[in-house]
Parts: structure tokens; sequence; C-alpha cells
């Protein structure tokens, strides 16, 4: 059973940063898709940024496009989210997931993932 345990979330101005981090253990399978989701209260989960372990490119929702950067560190085990001038929009509970083998045109869906961590907090004040 994979368990994927995020850090990083916190509060934050307008125009700051925050750096997201998941860390991973517990692998039985190669992972195909790893992405970060964003969910409000009351609404459904959102990709975030996604990307393919076999492939590219990277995939960014585009209201973080040119904001947010997706990587891995394989070695470690981590897939980080390094998220630059934020905005009160992007406030929310954060997650990041793998998924087992996929076609990476699906790597943006939350049907696609079986494995979740279990959330941070990202508050941004105006």
């Amino acid at each position: 059973q994979v368990h994927l345990v995020e850090s990083g979330g916190g509060s934050v101005q307008a125009g700051g940063s925050l750096g997201l981090s998941c860390a991973a253990s517990g692998y039985t399978y190669t992972p195909y898709c790893m992405g970060w989701f964003r969910q409000l209260p009351g609404k459904e989960r959102e990709v975030v940024a996604a990307l393919y372990t076999t492939g590219r490119p990277t995939y960014y929702a585009d209201s973080v496009k040119g904001r947010f950067t997706i990587s891995r560190d394989k070695a470690k085990n981590t897939l980080n989210l390094q998220m630059n001038s934020l905005n009160p929009e992007d406030a929310a509970m954060y997650y990041c997931a793998t998924s087992k083998k996929a076609f990476q045109s699906t790597c943006t869906r939350v049907s696609t993932y079986g494995s979740w961590g279990q959330g941070t907090q990202v508050t941004v004040s105006d």
C-alpha cells in the first residue's frame, strides 16, 4: 500500500510563495501519473499539475501556469509543487496522488489515481 504524506502547506500573503512536498513510501508498482490536486469545501477536487513519469510534458491548470512548478525527485521518492505569486484563489486543501499504469492523457483525471495523501492546507490572505 502506497503511503503519501504532504507537507509544506501554511498561510501566506498574496504574492508570496510556498513549496509543497509529498513523500511516498511503500511502492509496489511503478507510478505512471503523479499529480497535485486541490479542493475547496463543497467543491470537486481539481487538478493543479500532473506529470507522466515515463514521458512528457507536464500538465498545468490554466490558472496556475507560469506560477506553479511540479517536479519529481525519484531518488528521494518525493513529488514537489513550487507555488509562486500566490493569490487568494489558490487557497485550498492540496493533495498529492499517484497512479498505477495509465495513459498519459488520463493524468489530469481524479479517477486515474488510486493513492492519495491526506492533504495539506494552503491559505492565502489579501
